[in-house]
Parts: C-alpha cells; sequence; structure tokens
C-alpha cells in the first residue's frame, strides 16, 4: 500500500455530488410527471404538483419523538431477531484464530510481519461480520413488516413514511454500533495479548509529513525523474552514485514543534529531526559484501547558498525501512575550508517555512531508488489504539453506507432481491469502479467497446488511428455516448476505498484524516441524503398490503 493518499479536493468533489444529485432526481422528476400527464391528462399535473407538496409537508414535518420510538422498535426487533448470535461466530474465531497466526519464531526480524498478520485479520473480520449481518437485518426489515402487516400498526398512527424510513436506518445503526463496539473493544485487547512481545514496539502510529519530490541528473541539471533500471514496475526513479545526481525532497511549515528528543549511542539526548526512509539499492557491482551502499542526507538552503552534509549513513535492511535523526545543530564547510556552527531551524529552513533535504548516493557504480513516500518527517507517534479506532470509524462508515442501501433497496424488493442487489453493487463498486475509471481515461489505448470490437476483425493496432469515414465517425459517437452512460454509473458507485483503512494501521501509519478519514464520512452522508429520499417515495408510492 502507498501511504501518500491522494489529496482529497473537497470543493470538486461537492460540486460534483451536487451535479449527480441534481441529474439524477431532475430525470426521476420528469419521468414520473410525463407518466402522470399519459395516466391522467390534464388534471396529472394538478394531482402530481399535489402530491409533491404533500411529500415535502412530510419531510419537513419529521418529528424527533417518533422517530426515536420507531428506532428504538427497530433496535429490539433486531435483538429479537437474533442479531446478537454473531458474537458467536466472532468468538469462535477469535479462540481459534491464534493457532494459525501464531509464528514460532518471535525474533525481532518478523515483528512487523506479526503485527501486519494480526491487525488485517482482526479489521478483515470486522469488516465482514458486520457488513453481513447488518445486510440481512436491514433488507428483510421492512418487507417482512409488509409481510406480516405488521407495518399497518405503524402507518395508521400519525407516523409518516418518510420517519418510517429514517428510523429504520437508524435502529439499525444502532445495533450495528452496539455490535461493533463491543468486538471492536475485545479486538484491540486481543491482539495486545497475542501480538508476541518482540513485536509490540511496533504497535504504534507514525504521524508522517510528507514533502514533494524532485530529482537532479548526473551533471547536477534539474529533471522531473531519476533513472529507470530497467526494472516495469517505475515506482521508485534512481540517482547515480559518486555524481551529482540528487533525490530532493521540500517539506513545507517546518517548525521548532517538529524536532524531537532523541539519544545518540553514548546515552547523550539531542534535539533532531527524525527522518524515516525507506530507499532501496539497485547494486551495478556487488564490491566488498561486508560493506552496504552508502548515503548522505545533505540540507539546503538557496536563499542562503547553505549546502550542510548532515548524515553519512549505509543502506541496511532496506524492505523494512530505517529512522535516523538530522541534530538541530550541525557543522557547515564555508568556501574557505572553514567550519561553523548552523542551527537546523534558524540558518536551513527558508523564510516561507520549507526545509530541502537531498539525498546523495557515495559509492560509485552503484544506485539508489526512491519514491516520494519513501521519506518523511516522523512527528511523535500517537498510540496504536487511536489509529485502530479511527479504523473502526471507518468500518463504522462503511456499516452505515450498507444499512442506508438496505433499507432503501427493501422499500421497492422484497428481502432476498434487496440483498443480491446491495450485495452486487457493493461488489461492483469494489471490483469495478477502478475498472471503468482506467475505461474512461486514456491509460488503455484501444478506444471504446465499438471500437475495439473494429479493430480485432480488422487487425488494426491500438495506437493506429481510425480511417475517417462515416461509419468510424459513427462508432465514436455511440462509444462516446455509452462513455457518458459509464462515466454517470461510475459516479453512483461509492468509493470504497475510503472505507478501508486496514494498510494504515497494520503498517503502523496513523490514518490520515483530511484525505482519507473525512472523505469515508463525506461519503456516507453524500449516499444517506439521497437514499433516505428515495426510499420514502418508493415507500410512498407502493401497495403495502402486497406480499
Amino acid at each position: 500500500m502507498d501511504f501518500l493518499p491522494d489529496p482529497f479536493p473537497l470543493l470538486s468533489a461537492f460540486l460534483q455530488w451536487l451535479a449527480v444529485i441534481a441529474v439524477i432526481f431532475s430525470s426521476v422528476l420528469l419521468i414520473t410527471f410525463t407518466s402522470n400527464l399519459v395516466s391522467n391528462g390534464a388534471a396529472g399535473a394538478a394531482l402530481y404538483g399535489q402530491s409533491l407538496g404533500q411529500s415535502l409537508v412530510e419531510i419537513f414535518s419529521t418529528s424527533v419523538s417518533r422517530c426515536y420510538a420507531l428506532a428504538k422498535l427497530t433496535f429490539t426487533e433486531a435483538i429479537r431477531r437474533k442479531a446478537l448470535f454473531v458474537f458467536v461466530v466472532f468468538a469462535v474465531l477469535f479462540m481459534f484464530a491464534g493457532w494459525f497466526l501464531s509464528d514460532p519464531d518471535q525474533s525481532a526480524k518478523y515483528a512487523k510481519d506479526a503485527v501486519k498478520i494480526h491487525v488485517t485479520f482482526i479489521l478483515n473480520v470486522l469488516t465482514w461480520l458486520t457488513m453481513i449481518v447488518m445486510l440481512l437485518l436491514a433488507c428483510i426489515g421492512i418487507p417482512e413488516d409488509i409481510r406480516l402487516r405488521s407495518i399497518h400498526t405503524v402507518v395508521t398512527k400519525p407516523a409518516r413514511r418518510f420517519e418510517i424510513v429514517l428510523s429504520r436506518i437508524l435502529g439499525y445503526v444502532g445495533v450495528g454500533t452496539v455490535l461493533l463496539g463491543i468486538m471492536s473493544a475485545t479486538s484491540l485487547v486481543w491482539i495486545y495479548r497475542q501480538v508476541p512481545v518482540s513485536a509490540r514496539s511496533e504497535l504504534t502510529a507514525r504521524q508522517p509529513i510528507w514533502g514533494q519530490l524532485s530529482f537532479l541528473d548526473r551533471m547536477g541539471n534539474e529533471t522531473t525523474a531519476g533513472i529507470n533500471v530497467g526494472d516495469i514496475w517505475d515506482y521508485r526513479s534512481y540517482i547515480e552514485g559518486a555524481t551529482k545526481s540528487r533525490a530532493i525532497w521540500r517539506f513545507e511549515n517546518v517548525t521548532p514543534a517538529m524536532l524531537t528528543t532523541m539519544t545518540d549511542e553514548d546515552g547523550k539526548t539531542y534535539e533532531a529531526l527524525r527522518l524515516e526512509s525507506r530507499i532501496e539499492a539497485f547494486r551495478s557491482h556487488k564490491g566488498n559484501m561486508d560493506r552496504t551502499t552508502r548515503f548522505q542526507y545533505i540540507i539546503l538552503n538557496p536563499e542562503r547558498n547553505l549546502e550542510v552534509t548532515a548524515a553519512t549513513l549505509e543502506i541496511g535492511d532496506e524492505f523494512s525501512g530505517r529512522t535516523d535523526g538530522i541534530r538541530r545543530t550541525l557543522i557547515a564547510e564555508t568556501k574557505d575550508n572553514e567550519s561553523k556552527t548552523v542551527d537546523l531551524i534558524n540558518d536551513l529552513v527558508a523564510k516561507d517555512g520549507s526545509l530541502t533535504i537531498a539525498v546523495a548516493c557515495t559509492d560509485p557504480g552503484q544506485y539508489l531508488g526512491m519514491a516520494r513516500s519513501d521519506l518523511f518527517i516522523r512527528l511523535p507517534d500517537a498510540p496504536f489504539a487511536v489509529t485502530f479506532f479511527k479504523a473502526i470509524l471507518g468500518i463504522w462508515l462503511f456499516m452505515v453506507l450498507t444499512v442506508t442501501l438496505g433499507v432503501t433497496a427493501s422499500t421497492f424488493v422484497k428481502g432476498p432481491f434487496a440483498i443480491m442487489t446491495i450485495f452486487t453493487f457493493l461488489t461492483v463498486s469494489i471490483t469495478g469502479r477502478e475498472f471503468i475509471r482506467k475505461l474512461l481515461s486514456d491509460e488503455w489505448k484501444g478506444g471504446g467497446a465499438f471500437e475495439s470490437a473494429y479493430r480485432i476483425p480488422t487487425y488494426m493496432n491500438d495506437t493506429t488511428d481510425l480511417p475517417s469515414n462515416p461509419g468510424t465517425q459513427l462508432i465514436k459517437w455511440v462509444d462516446w455516448i455509452m462513455n457518458g452512460f459509464l462515466w454517470l454509473i461510475q459516479q453512483i458507485l461509492p468509493n470504497v476505498s475510503y472505507f478501508n483503512m486496514t494498510g494504515y494501521v497494520a503498517n503502523g501509519f496513523d490514518v490520515d484524516n483530511w484525505n482519507t478519514l473525512l472523505p469515508a464520512v463525506l461519503v456516507t452522508i453524500g449516499y444517506f441524503i439521497p437514499c433516505v429520499l428515495i426510499g420514502y417515495y418508493c415507500l410512498r408510492s407502493r401497495e403495502l398490503e402486497a406480499k
């Protein structure tokens, strides 16, 4: 997993949500209005306006006390339907999971793997158990009430159908909150007890500060990327050793508060900026097998023309990363070969608050590979429980989304069909959203479905332009229409990747609040509002006597 989340464009996402909602509801209003005109003639317009006005009055006169009473009733019914039996499955999994997750090798070398395995298992179990139980409850509630005619007891009272849909969602969310709360608290205790003693130091939550990455080539000129050493996966770019080639990170808003107290080999404490790196070495020759590849941290201040070598280090276990401290007090060499003391914050941080750190390889014939997320400033770690319960909040939000979709589907189809509908909807969201994105982007050559169907029998390469004639223009036009439909489908499908925060917790990182947690909250709210309205109008327009 890449722990460098993409920036979340809050304003553009909100405007896009408004556009999609406007298109959907405008289409629904147009279709229903046309249907009324066809079936009732000119009087249909008046009836439609009257019905729409009544529905708006019902929505805006929702009673909190009635919603609370109905939600409480929903909670009680869910308990009577043996929803708490999920604890039995949960307890069985916990009793026997230790047999398969425990590693006889308790050495510190595999400490991170032990934490990753246990945390991933727990969060996946909580996600699937909660989703399955709540999907079943949410999808069978209203259809069962209609089948047993128990809903008539509520409908004949002053309770409105909007309140019924809203209360169903709130009641099932309450049940899921109780289930998830008990299981998550038990899971945290189980993790602390099951993780080997040698690995408990890895139960932490790193708080990274990411920088912007740029490169210099072997002559010292700026370039957009480093050297490609022949790896198919071009995630990392490489710099050449013993040249002017550099990988340069620029960190914004560096303050003294980012400094931490560290201890050297002699047991003395000092102020330092803590850096964590995952630099990958590519060796063009083995050389001395007893010596690893060396690299340097170089602090740059272009405004004052300062360049200070902060440390010369060796690549250790490049796959597990390393943590180093850049002392606040450093020694700089002047042009007259004299030494002077510089302060990391006062002398090397630019006026705009930015700090520039370059990484250079000192060994000739060797290469160092780096991506933007391979070096970051590591702030004081947060408690593991904090990031763990952030991941639990993500599961809870996914549960709210599942319940909302399930209750909405149950207002217009029967229970089994509602379960299949929502399960398919979520499955496509998980597996198909990225596929649709690639179809709509330029990542895959060859055009749309009809253009590809034309290229295959004609043995035309996907990079060759189509011949210009009316037939190919028609193909492109049809593909454009289909791409518009796929775009609308992509906007309707939720981006469920925001809810999956397992990678952060399992690898010891704090969950990003702005770019991961906030989008999960907004996606849930974005589906809750239209789904409640859709469920209300579906329940209002259906015959409650139908079985």
